[in-house]
């Protein structure tokens, strides 16, 4: 328990290590984590039509008031460049709207695959009353370590610092988990034909994967007890997971407009319950226009056959059942 009684390195009076290769390591940290975040804020305003949604919220604050002030926030406290409430206050608004809010961004791409309400809002209740458990106590800890600074505080806040981390990278686990068991399902459901979407599926299969692999480097620097690379890591962690993330919402888009734009004879059977367009319009709004389509009510566009997609024998004999009908409807009896 002897470490657990001494204040990381960093967190009081800057970053007292003599390591050049740490520092190095920090700056170069944060310096990917604000290049990300700016580009992401960029990316934002160019791809967006319309400025509302919950996915374009929550990504816009993770950017904004997240990754960009607990990475600013961190350097100042690391390399005594300001006050130190300063940097404590930088940095802990940064992670309110970063680690809670890569869990919101994940949910709010979750309904693409996800059509249970249940599931949805159990992971909507998860996130919140989690975000209140752990963000407040290591709040209060944070700032009583550095102002207060005795040991049952130190260790509490050491305690915490690992545990909320564990704790949200747990959260994000479980949700991604959620993602690749449904896309497993689609997979199982897509006809062997569509390369397309096998290929766009796969792909968001590896992102997740990575999503995964960042989230468990990550908890292994915290463990290992390198407090001041773990939270310029972190940073740059968490701006790569939402430059992934925004590159899993450009794979469902292209999903959908393939969709519309190339349909094939296989999709005559229901599609699977994937993507729900409208539900795209509102956060995506680069996705194709909706077109009216003259099915038959009660019958999704998809369900529709071209005739140019049966066979040459079948076309004949519905183009003669439709004469035929034609011609009755011009002469009644």
């Amino acid at each position: 328990m002897d470490g657990l009684s001494q204040p990381p390195d960093g967190l009081i009076g800057g970053y007292h290590g003599h390591s050049f290769t740490m520092r190095i390591l920090m700056i170069v940290f944060s310096s990917i984590a604000l290049y990300n975040a700016l580009e992401l804020f960029i990316l934002l305003f160019l791809t967006f039509q319309h400025y509302h949604g919950l996915y374009f919220w929550t990504m816009l604050l993770s950017v904004v008031l997240g990754v960009i002030p607990h990475t600013i926030g961190y350097l100042l406290e690391l390399f005594s460049l300001a006050p130190l409430w300063l940097g404590l206050v930088l940095s802990t608004i940064g992670f309110y709207f970063m680690v809670p809010g890569q869990s919101f961004v994940l949910y709010s791409r979750l309904h693409m695959v996800v059509q249970n309400q249940q599931v949805l809002r159990f992971v909507l209740w998860l996130i919140i009353v989690d975000s209140i458990l752990l963000l407040i106590p290591t709040t209060v800890l944070t700032f009583s370590t550095a102002y207060v600074q005795t040991v049952p505080i130190i260790r509490g806040y050491n305690v915490i610092e690992r545990l909320q981390l564990a704790w949200f990278c747990a959260q994000e686990f479980f949700i991604s988990g959620i993602y690749i068991y449904e896309t497993v399902n689609l997979l199982k459901m897509m006809p062997d034909k569509d390369r397309r979407r096998s290929k766009i599926m796969y792909q968001l299969l590896v992102i997740n994967a990575v999503i995964i692999l960042l989230d468990v480097a990550l908890l292994a620097v915290e463990y290992t007890g390198f407090y001041a690379l773990q939270t310029t890591l972190k940073a740059m962690v968490y701006s790569i997971k939402l430059k992934l993330e925004f590159a899993v919402l450009g794979k469902l888009v292209s999903l959908v407009q393939t969709h519309r734009s190339q349909p094939t004879s296989d999709e005559t059977d229901q599609y699977p319950q994937f993507v729900d367009p409208t539900q795209l319009t509102s956060d995506v709004t680069h996705a194709a226009p909706r077109e009216e389509s003259r099915v038959p009510r009660g019958m999704m566009p998809w369900q529709s056959i071209s005739m140019e997609s049966l066979p040459s024998a079948e076309r004949r004999a519905r183009l003669s059942t439709r004469s035929r009908v034609s011609s009755d409807s011009t002469h009644p009896s």
